[in-house]
């Protein structure tokens, strides 16, 4: 398979070069040409999540040493997650709630993350490289924690997170404070997410950055990085096959997936799971107050000019969704036109897409989107009436599956992505479920008590751990902070 900026298609390289170059030289995204490839369902129906992921994973980074790629997943997926299945489902009826936060961080970001330093040092020696690699990542709260963790003293690797300052939850801040490892770098940005993404996307392409760097390579662990997105399609094959095993479907029977989305990256994973033969019907893009997603998929009009909003679901508090690019070329089929959008918006903070294009979009995708009171609403139905403790994340997919099946009146099973731990996020869910409580970790207490649900460890034990990392910078510092830590790095 090969891959090629979503911004110029001229040049393709494998598998092994995206991963490790991350992004693109003229800031477009690698995106693999798919051939008309479907997976024979029958023939995964009884794999375990391991062989599911060697599958699927191997068809989309082939280049990589097979065996090696099958141990490195053998690695990744042990005792690190705290439930065998990896990405269990809890079948509720209809609507199924995909619990993708088992992992050491508590969020989904864990799944990707366990592997993706075992397909970044395969991908450096099938390429005989001895540069150090610098991983640079912004995150809006999850993702930061879960490459920091999974990074942590990897050899010939260094890990720089930017993370804004106001705008995580605390738990969040503290899970990347105290994160060990003698090669990571932590850093707030007095800023929102949007301004920790352009820092890091823009170090690409920056000469005075990249100038003297010869012993350093840049690479992310954002899910702009192919190695972040192609484990992600796993899960969407697993909940399928197993509401099969459980009978809850007929294999080949459309299911509709629910998707709290904010970078675009997970909802782009089902997409590419779509085009790779599984039968989903819709894949529903669920929004925040920052629903620049759910009007740009129901008018085709990408606007940036509008509020920016802390909200409970802090992960979504996003306003340009990088992996929409990615979506544009696979729709579009034509990297000049892809261009000229992400132009438009550098430019002017818009653009807008032809009623053709947004309808064969809207052919595999639907969007709403919660307020903070619907959120919250949500996370108290859910837990007295289905008896489920759900994160406010996940609350706003389970919203918009309310309000998809009350439009539609459609019958299929839905399956909701439930993204991250609601104990990440205890002060505020049990705000909703009628408590008060602002110090999280008597929140997390209270929380257990009133559900029954066990705190998971990494996130009880924070409250003891010291702090590593404080430092923080205003937006206009950024670009400095990313060459001082280059010129480290490369010195090292």
């Amino acid at each position: 398979m090969k891959y090629v900026s979503s911004r110029n298609n001229q040049t393709e390289v494998p598998a092994s070069i995206a991963l490790i170059k991350g992004l693109c030289e003229d800031g477009g995204l690698y995106t693999p040409i798919l051939e008309d490839k479907r997976f024979d369902l029958e023939e995964l129906l009884n794999k375990d999540y391991k062989g599911l992921a060697y599958e699927i994973i191997s068809y989309f980074l082939d280049d990589l040493d097979k065996d090696k790629l099958k141990k490195a997943i053998d690695l990744a997926y042990d005792s690190k997650f705290d439930d065998q299945e990896i990405t269990p489902l809890n079948i509720l009826g209809d609507l199924s709630i995909l619990e993708l936060w088992h992992g050491r961080t508590c969020a989904f970001k864990d799944v990707a993350l366990s592997l993706l330093p075992y397909l970044l040092q395969l991908a450096y020696e099938k390429n005989g490289l001895q540069q150090k690699l610098s991983i640079l990542t912004a995150t809006s709260g999850d993702t930061g924690k879960a490459a920091l963790e999974a990074f942590a003293d990897v050899k010939h690797t260094y890990i720089t997170v930017f993370y804004p300052e106001i705008g995580v939850s605390d738990i969040q801040k503290l899970q990347m404070a105290t994160s060990i490892g003698n090669n990571v770098e932590v850093i707030a940005v007095k800023g929102n997410f949007d301004d920790c993404q352009r820092l890091v996307k823009k170090a690409y392409s920056d000469k005075d950055i990249l100038q003297g760097l010869d012993d350093v390579i840049l690479s992310s662990a954002n899910s702009i990085n192919i190695g972040r997105l192609v484990p992600q399609i796993v899960y969407y094959f697993y909940a399928y096959l197993k509401l099969v095993k459980e009978k809850q479907i007929q294999l080949s029977e459309e299911i509709d997936f629910f998707v709290p989305t904010g970078n675009f990256g997970d909802i782009l994973a089902g997409y590419l799971a779509k085009k790779c033969g599984l039968p989903i019907h819709k894949l529903i893009c669920a929004s925040n107050s920052n629903n620049i997603l759910t009007d740009f998929l129901h008018q085709g009009s990408y606007d940036l000019h509008r509020p920016f909003y802390t909200t409970m679901s802090p992960s979504m508090d996003i306003l340009i969704s990088s992996n929409l690019e990615r979506l544009l070329y696979f729709v579009l089929k034509d990297s000049d036109k892809v261009s000229s959008l992400m132009k438009q918006m550098d430019e002017n903070g818009i653009y807008e897409l032809d009623e053709k294009t947004l309808s064969k979009i809207q052919d595999d995708f639907d969007s709403f989107y919660a307020s903070e009171e619907n959120c919250a609403e949500t996370i108290r139905k859910y837990f007295f009436e289905k008896h489920v403790l759900i994160d406010p994340h996940a609350a706003v997919a389970c919203h918009a599956y309310e309000r998809y099946k009350e439009e539609t009146k459609n019958e299929r099973k839905a399956v909701v992505l439930s993204t991250a731990s609601p104990f990440k996020f205890s002060s505020d869910v049990l705000h909703a479920l009628g408590k008060q409580e602002s110090d999280p970790f008597k929140a997390m207490e209270k929380l257990s008590d009133l559900s029954g649900c066990k705190i998971p460890q990494s996130l009880s034990e924070l409250k003891d751990l010291p702090i590593r990392f404080d430092k923080a910078i205003e937006i206009d510092e950024g670009m400095d902070a990313i060459k001082n830590r280059l010129k480290e790095i490369n010195n090292a």
